[in-house]
């Protein structure tokens, strides 16, 4: 049994207006997931236009390294190496450290870390976002207080403003010459 022509051409163009929509709807998609995407990373050109120092690497064969810190969650230990890390860390209380670490170091999912303590996805989806706004109260007052004494321990010696600009690269590990030595 044959179709007739114009049923034929029917579903031509039924099947061309269902293509253009999947096309379109992906479009849509993507560019919704570039603009997230755009939203959360910042272009290294704009870093260097807005920073002024040239990239660089140094060989730091010698470089003393924190000693690192070791959390154990369900028998499994993890190493921080950062301090201001595990200090941020070391400072929540063991329930929230424990839900970060299962997350983020264990690779547990809500749903999991909600069977481990015996809550919901959604209870552990919370714990898990209030316990990332504590640790980052606690890595920002940890940075003003490095910033602090930075600023306290260099004030008397290049003044104010040259201090600001000397901790801020301290902090972020950015050599500095001063009066013609490497700090």
């Amino acid at each position: 049994m044959r179709y007739s022509e114009q049923f034929m051409e029917h579903i031509e163009y039924a099947f061309a207006a269902f293509c253009r929509t999947v096309l379109r709807n992906a479009a849509i998609s993507a560019y919704r997931d570039f603009g997230r995407k755009q939203k959360r990373e910042v272009s290294l050109d704009y870093l260097m236009s807005e920073t002024h120092f040239e990239p660089f690497t140094t060989d730091n064969y010698f470089e003393q390294y924190d000693i690192p810190t070791v959390f154990v969650v369900k028998g499994q230990k993890i190493v921080v190496a950062s301090k201001r890390l595990a200090d941020a860390l070391a400072r929540l209380p063991e329930q929230r450290r424990a839900v970060l670490l299962m997350y983020f170091f264990l690779g547990y999912t809500d749903t999991e870390v909600g069977n481990e303590y015996r809550r919901s996805r959604s209870t552990a989806n919370y714990w898990k976002h209030a316990a990332l706004k504590q640790l980052r109260k606690e890595w920002l007052k940890s940075e003003h207080e490095e910033q602090e004494a930075d600023t306290k321990s260099c004030r008397w010696r290049t003044g104010s403003h040259r201090c600001g600009i000397a901790a801020l690269c301290r902090t972020y590990q950015i050599p500095v010459y001063l009066s013609g030595t490497y700090q």
